[in-house]
């Protein structure tokens, strides 16, 4: 399974009176990222796949840790963990990788639903085949996705894990 890599500068305007990114901004990291794999990447120079609109159904957000604005970017890895007839799934981790001197550093995990939609007939509409395939080179295994939530789910209750609302503002 391949993952979508995307590093995204910091604004300092991204900043909050806290002193860290706010929340809000944290949905236009993913958006960005999100817009990167899903129209710039996918699936290749003229192909109409996503070009005719897409809306976001349901956003989850959990914020593990602050973070503060600097001049390098932070990494947004992204991955497609369900693609159904009319809507898809896409998880993402925003992190610093880890290095010889520190671990990686996981700032907050999300997922997007995201339905694709025809504008001109404003409605929804259906995955096509190429989307589909494209798609599929990003989907994890569902076994390992569900134990990716699993894991947050566990470490969460155990007092070490979601901290949202109470790192931004």
């Amino acid at each position: 399974m391949a993952r979508h890599h995307y590093r995204c500068p910091l604004r300092w305007a991204d900043m909050d009176a806290f002193g860290h990114v706010n929340n809000v901004v944290f949905l236009r990291y993913l958006e960005e990222a999100r817009i990167d794999f899903m129209f710039r990447l996918a699936p290749g120079e003229g192909s109409e796949s996503f070009t005719g609109g897409s809306v976001v159904a349901r956003h989850e957000i959990d914020y593990k840790l602050p973070l503060v604005h600097r001049h390098e970017p932070v990494l947004i890895e992204s991955w497609v963990t369900r693609i159904g007839a009319a809507s898809l799934t896409i998880r993402y981790e925003v992190k610093d990788e880890a290095t010889e001197d520190a671990p990686e550093t996981v700032y907050v995990r999300a997922e997007t639903v995201v339905v694709p939609y025809n504008l001109a007939a404003g409605r929804p509409r259906r995955i096509t085949a190429e989307e589909r395939r494209f798609l599929q080179e990003y989907l994890d295994e569902p076994e390992a996705a569900s134990e990716a939530v699993s894991a947050s789910a566990a470490a969460s209750s155990s007092g070490s894990g979601s901290a949202t609302g109470s790192l931004a503002a």
